[in-house]
């Protein structure tokens, strides 16, 4: 009697499914529950936007940045005004530096608030981690809209420094939040970090080896969840990170769940950052008074950031017209991603949902 042959079948995760977090498709080939292969499909959200950005000037195209990882549009703004700065050679006062370190900190924090809740409702835990995550965050997003007047498109920084200095409330509300959030952290470690049924869904799951990690060009949580000890703030220091005494957190077996604890404990690294920040906050103006119309001299740029998700950044090329004669973001989720196939092939389904999640990709920037 010959044996039954079965055919692969294939299966859409998305274009709208809420594992994906956005308008995004994984075409995974199934052998019963196993993944065979596994292709991505992505586009549903470009809107053209580095070609729009050629259009506009230096100072209209920061508005632009909000909008492609829109759960950490202070990072965007920095990135693209630190390439704006070096390309037309403009320097920020010592003020605008610390504010944007704040500013920034507090972004990764409100960032991985969002990227720790939704991972543990992708491993079928109960609403308590995320409905915990998303208060914290809301206090979060309070300061920016008491800086800023946005909550999550906060078009803050500005060519030269911050657009606004820091109101006089801003200070003890940043503090009261500091001194919340490490009881936070250590709530949501307990509640996930013992808990069984998260543990047998994460560990050993969406394996990235060290050696994948630097080959796929990963970054972020991505690649020190995979024991690579790489952070743009140390190895390039901007805005005067050399200053600030903290730590890089690295996994060991490169797997979901590294990944999740590298997050947790950037949290308190930036916490760390924060305090160390507010403590030396040097007075002086918060910004340098940059030309309406700048038009930076012939030449190109690039600029980095240590965003949430890893390495963002910002490419331009100036021909002395007022517009970027080029504009090129280089984001950290769509890199990332590239390694999706590698981290999903022999498992299940139900533990793509759970790889899917512990990348943390904003769909925004992979398409643009």
């Amino acid at each position: 009697m010959s044996a039954i042959k079965s055919e692969p079948f294939i299966l859409n995760i998305g274009p709208q499914h809420p594992s994906t977090h956005g308008v995004f498709r994984v075409r995974v080939s199934v052998d019963g529950e196993q993944i065979v292969d596994a292709e991505m499909v992505m586009g549903y959200l470009h809107r053209s936007m580095e070609k729009l950005a050629e259009e506009r000037t230096y100072t209209q195209n920061i508005p632009f940045t909000d909008r492609t990882d829109y759960l950490s549009s202070m990072s965007n703004n920095l990135g693209y005004c630190l390439a704006v700065e070096k390309l037309a050679g403009i320097g920020v006062p010592a003020r605008g530096d610390a504010i944007r370190v704040i500013m920034a900190e507090f972004q990764r924090l409100a960032s991985h608030c969002m990227a720790v809740g939704a991972f543990a409702n992708d491993t079928g835990a109960w609403q308590t981690p995320v409905m915990w995550s998303f208060r914290e965050r809301e206090n979060i997003l309070d300061l920016f809209e008491m800086t800023s007047g946005a909550r999550l498109t906060c078009n803050y920084m500005r060519i030269g420094g911050v657009a606004f200095d820091l109101p006089k409330d801003f200070v003890p509300a940043a503090q009261k939040i500091l001194d919340s959030l490490p009881k936070f952290i250590d709530e949501i470690d307990e509640l996930l970090s013992g808990n069984e049924i998260f543990l047998v869904r994460t560990k050993n799951v969406g394996v990235v080896s060290p050696e994948l990690a630097a080959n796929a060009s990963l970054s972020g949580p991505m690649l020190r969840g995979s024991g690579i000890a790489w952070d743009i703030r140390k190895a390039d220091p901007y805005c005067g990170y050399e200053k600030y005494d903290f730590e890089i957190p690295i996994g060991y077996r490169g797997d979901s769940f590294d990944r999740f604890s590298v997050r947790l404990e950037e949290m308190r690294q930036s916490v760390k950052i924060i305090r160390q920040a507010l403590a030396g906050l040097p007075g002086g103006p918060h910004s340098t008074q940059v030309p309406l119309a700048l038009r930076p001299p012939k030449g190109e740029a690039y600029a980095r950031v240590e965003g949430p998700r890893g390495e963002l950044g910002y490419y331009l090329v100036s021909d002395e017209g007022p517009s970027p004669y080029r504009f090129h973001i280089r984001p950290p989720s769509f890199i990332n991603l590239s390694a999706l196939r590698e981290m999903t092939v022999g498992g299940t389904v139900a533990d793509a949902i759970v790889v899917l999640g512990s990348i943390d990709i904003v769909v925004g920037e992979i398409d643009r």
